[in-house]
């Protein structure tokens, strides 16, 4: 078995990965992934898309017990596809980059008893359960891997930064169980004026949008009849057999009505999006990746950097690529971009790879410089030759006055001229002044000059262009583990789950199985998750006829104190 070293994983999205600490989870805990497999895989046999019941096997899960991402990361290996464990939440693109290097980031906690039917935060049941076993389907495959490559480049505004941090704080309080009433409200409170804040609809929330109502919460095939492919539905077992009902609308895909309509993570989804096939799905992505920043470039892709506030990477039409987090546009009559300024520390690089002498220690404090032509040489500077660069004063070793066609001026001593693939992209100059209308933007005081060379900004994307050298890879710091205690309950669980699990003489299991039953009467009358594990052992031996109607009477008396158990109950007695 080969697994996944943390070598083999980007550099910069190491920080996010964690080990799986399998031995932390629960007999409850497990208990909670058999049930809601047990009901999924009985279930999405007839209403799935085909590659779900297969794929549950073929992509490393067992019904029976909670999955070791490693072992789902070598079986998903032969689909071009892997596994690494994270830890809840991460920032979308880098959900987004784990997806475009073929890696499924699975969350690694596992929703509480309570919870069981549907959880408004990523656990083990979501990202394994539900996005794994699709992933078997080749176009699937390529669709996802392809949302990565694209959505990872996606540019959100600072508003919806942060927005996702309020959201993850609220869905953590509601999955933690421990909250109380007043922490819930007050992250509601938080969560609505920082939604009422966010004035601008990036594509980031529009490409986030067409991820959800796909990867998340997708339809596939006729519309009067489809079958289910998203995760969110294939890990929900309320959800995904209420989907299906005509009180959830049912709307063919179109890829305008979809990044058009907003979600809500918290509850059911009132609609569905209906898409053809895959290929629908990968026409779309590709569709809309026309319209994003870094296929447009240009002023209004740098005016979206700037408003994320955020890392971001703008690219000259030489290749250069600027990243940073970009404060400023200067713009000339036109209105068109002549100068860009970050206000951070600042790498330049040329094919996502950071040029020598020129990470962030040189560019510490920022970096500004020209976009455009020089005035009255129609030629983009990248592309003059030596004679021409003679000719505009450009030579190494003499003084030179750049004006551009918008009117600022750069002047100062040319140093050196970098070139890659015989195109020029970098200008280093001493003693250097830069002004725009009698503003300046650079002094000589401040050292060496870098003016990066393109006629226009043609790429604008999330993220940096070489994240190996842009983030700081933090030393992984290693706790040492505490060996687990189990409460009263959790054995109990975990007596059954042996049980179910020996090879003891049937009249020893029926003995201790009611041994179990008198602790739950005495100790837990409210526990029904447990009690449906004994009747399926009792019932499956074919023992102790009169104690098992006494467990189904049991049962039914708890879904018609708590009719939110109805549901759950009732289920569970159909696969006894």
């Amino acid at each position: 078995m080969e697994l996944l070293k943390k070598s083999d994983i980007p550099a910069h999205l190491r920080e996010y990965v964690i080990d799986q600490q399998y031995e932390e989870y629960s007999p409850i805990n497990h208990a909670v992934w058999r049930y809601v497999m047990r009901q999924n895989v009985n279930f999405f046999k007839d209403v799935a898309h085909e590659a779900y019941t297969n794929g549950v096997t073929a992509s490393g899960m067992d019904i029976e017990s909670i999955p070791r991402v490693e072992e789902m990361h070598t079986s998903l290996n032969p689909f071009n596809w892997g596994a690494v464990a994270i830890d809840g939440y991460i920032p979308g693109v880098i959900f987004f980059d784990f997806q475009a290097h073929g890696l499924l980031p699975i969350g690694t906690d596992i929703r509480k008893l309570e919870n069981i039917e549907y959880t408004p935060a990523p656990d083990i049941i979501h990202e394994a359960a539900g996005h794994a076993p699709i992933l078997c389907d080749e176009k699937y495959a390529e669709y996802v891997k392809l949302f990565g490559q694209i959505g990872r480049k996606a540019i959100a505004t600072k508003e919806e930064h942060e927005v996702f941090e309020a959201v993850r704080t609220l869905s953590n309080l509601l999955e933690k169980g421990s909250s109380t009433k007043e922490e819930i409200t007050e992250a509601e409170r938080v969560l609505e004026e920082k939604q009422q804040a966010v004035k601008h609809l990036s594509e980031a929330e529009e490409i986030s949008r067409l991820y959800w109502w796909t990867v998340e919460y997708g339809l596939i095939g006729d519309v009067s009849n489809p079958k289910i492919y998203g995760a969110g539905l294939l890990s929900s077992v309320g959800e995904s057999s209420s989907c299906l009902s005509d009180e959830v609308k049912k709307i063919p895909f179109e890829l305008e009505k979809v990044i058009s309509t907003s979600f809500d993570i918290t509850t059911k989804q009132p609609q569905l999006f209906v898409c053809k096939d895959f290929n629908q799905l990968i026409s779309a992505v590709k569709e809309y990746a026309k319209r994003m920043a870094f296929t447009v470039g240009g002023t209004e892709s740098l005016e979206k950097a700037i408003r994320s506030g955020a890392t971001a990477t703008a690219e000259y039409k030489s290749g250069l690529q600027v990243t940073g987090t970009f404060s400023k546009i200067i713009k000339d009559q036109n209105q068109e971009a002549v100068y860009l300024q970050t206000s951070s520390a600042t790498t330049l690089s040329y094919d996502n790879q950071v040029l020598e002498n020129h990470g962030k220690d040189v560019h510490a404090d920022g970096f500004g410089s020209p976009i455009g032509l020089l005035k009255g040489v129609k030629k983009p500077i990248e592309n003059l030759s030596n004679i021409e660069l003679e000719q505009s004063g450009i030579v190494v070793g003499e003084q030179c006055n750049l004006e551009f066609e918008s009117g600022l001026l750069v002047t100062g001593l040319v140093h050196e001229i970098i070139r890659k693939n015989n195109t020029i992209i970098l200008i280093r100059l001493k003693n250097t002044t830069v002004t725009n209308d009698d503003v300046i933007l650079f002094k000589p005081e401040w050292g060496m000059y870098d003016m990066a060379v393109g006629a226009s900004i043609k790429s604008v994307y999330a993220g940096a262009a070489d994240p190996e050298a842009y983030f700081t890879i933090e030393e992984e710091v290693i706790e040492e583990k505490q060996p687990i205690a189990l409460n009263p309950l959790e054995k109990l669980y975990k007596k059954v789950r042996d049980l179910r699990e020996s090879k003891y003489d049937i009249m020893i299991i029926g003995e201790t199985l009611l041994e179990v039953v008198a602790d739950l009467n005495h100790s837990y009358p409210n526990d029904w998750l447990l009690r449906l594990e004994v009747l399926e052992i009792l019932s499956e031996h074919d023992i102790h006829q009169q104690e098992q109607q006494q467990l189904r009477q049991d049962l039914i008396d708890l879904k018609e104190r708590d009719v939110t158990l109805k549901d759950l109950i009732v289920n569970g007695l159909k696969l006894v």
